[in-house]
């Protein structure tokens, strides 16, 4: 019987560690197909990609997997939770993926599970803990981090897991899994060789975060050490032909303009906008120009910057709190397939016999025209709409509708 692999990732850009996540996960099951669900244009810690999301299909592609799916925008944006129960949501709606792999520090998939227990059912004596960390003044991801140590009582056991990013995701997929009562076997991958803040490259490893400061900063030529050569030629190729969008401050102007146009009730309608937070951005944004200048003069305890960025990105895209509200409720999101190789097609496939009802999208504008589902589509429209604006930052041909002209790749 045939297994399947499913990845969540960014993809921000495709590099060795990715590739090595990816073989090794597909050791671990034996898996026979690999369908990975992909951010887009933006980030889910209030960033840009730093290259279209169908040259990182291409680049996933080229390197082990057979089918990418985008992540919808409204959870490729959002906090750890939303994004993790959006991906698993669509990988269960696909009804054949056997596995999802994750990479972690910790690799222990049993300990992270002892995590995801607590946040799942929500014992009282967390909760009440978690209500007094929050009245310190932390933010709601510290105050959680200091309640979860506190409840669970076993410093040694469990410190430091929840100071890293990976497996912080990979414990909110773990309780997604719990949530929907799915099928879906997780296994973990433990990082290799660099930690995810780490700027430098180790043995032919580079976090993506260190490839795209060397893009931005550095010498480019030295990330092909780094990179698979199919995902640095497509990666260059966008640097050659001005396609890159290097990080969100490719867009402060817009963003300064648009806090400055926004009533403070508008502001207000942003996610994560809470407890008067619209007056200070407000304020920030009629003395600012920059966004380094916002973000330093918003950051507090309570306020960390990975959140006010998202809330700047929320803006930019034009997201409210009813759009973010209404991604939560959908039980099964569309399928928006970006790109798959011949094993794909077979995927493809055995999706459609597997599930008949779920909506798979190899045509944006047939979609639009043919499905009945408002808000479904007003779900679509966002990731179009983000997509317009992306190209935005390219140096030149900032072209618009590419969710409407761009082939698939591998059609």
């Amino acid at each position: 019987m045939n297994k399947v692999l499913g990845i969540i990732a960014e993809y921000n850009p495709f590099h060795n560690g990715h590739l090595y996540h990816i073989n090794e996960s597909k050791k671990l099951i034996g898996a026979d197909y690999t369908v990975a669900i992909v951010s887009g244009n933006f980030a889910q810690r209030g960033e840009t990609s730093l290259i279209d999301k169908w040259s990182k299909s291409e680049m996933a592609l080229a390197n082990g997997v057979d089918l990418v799916i985008e992540l919808p925008l409204l959870y490729s944006i959002s906090s750890a939770e939303n994004f993790a129960e959006g991906s698993i949501k669509i990988l269960n709606s696909l009804k054949v993926v056997d596995s999802i792999s994750f990479g972690s520090e910790l690799c222990n998939v049993n300990t992270l599970n002892d995590f995801a227990n607590v946040l799942y059912h929500e014992p009282k004596e967390f909760i009440s803990v978690l209500n007094h960390e929050l009245g310190k003044g932390f933010s709601y991801p510290k105050a959680r981090e200091n309640a979860l140590l506190i409840y669970l009582n076993n410093i040694r056991k469990y410190a430091n897991v929840l100071s890293s990013p990976n497996n912080i995701l990979a414990i909110e997929y773990l309780k997604a899994l719990k949530k929907y009562k799915s099928n879906i076997t997780p296994i973990s991958v433990k990082r290799h060789k660099v930690d995810y803040n780490s700027v430098e490259i180790v043995n032919g490893i580079a976090s993506a975060t260190a490839i795209r400061k060397i893009v931005q900063t550095g010498d480019v030529w030295s990330l092909r050490q780094a990179m698979p050569k199919s995902s640095f030629d497509i990666m260059y190729e966008c640097l050659r032909s001005g396609k890159i969008v290097p990080s969100l401050n490719t867009f402060e102007r817009e963003i300064v303009y648009i806090l400055r146009k926004l009533s403070l009730e508008e502001i207000a309608d942003l996610p994560d906008v809470s407890e008067g937070l619209e007056n200070s951005i407000k304020n920030a944004a009629n003395s600012c120009n920059t966004i380094d200048e916002l973000l330093n003069i918003l950051k507090t305890k309570r306020y960390p910057s990975t959140r006010l960025k998202r809330i700047l990105l929320y803006a930019l895209l034009g997201i409210s709190k009813k759009d973010m509200l209404e991604s939560r409720k959908i039980e099964q999101p569309y399928v928006r397939v970006l790109g798959f190789n011949e094993k794909g097609k077979e995927l493809l496939s055995g999706i459609s016999h597997a599930n008949p009802r779920l909506d798979i999208i190899t045509s944006v504008k047939k979609y639009m025209e043919t499905s009945s589902n408002k808000t479904l589509k007003t779900m679509l429209e966002k990731d179009i709409f983000a997509t317009d604006i992306y190209t935005l930052g390219y140096e030149y041909d900032s072209w618009s509708n590419l969710d409407y002209t761009h082939k698939l790749i591998g059609s």
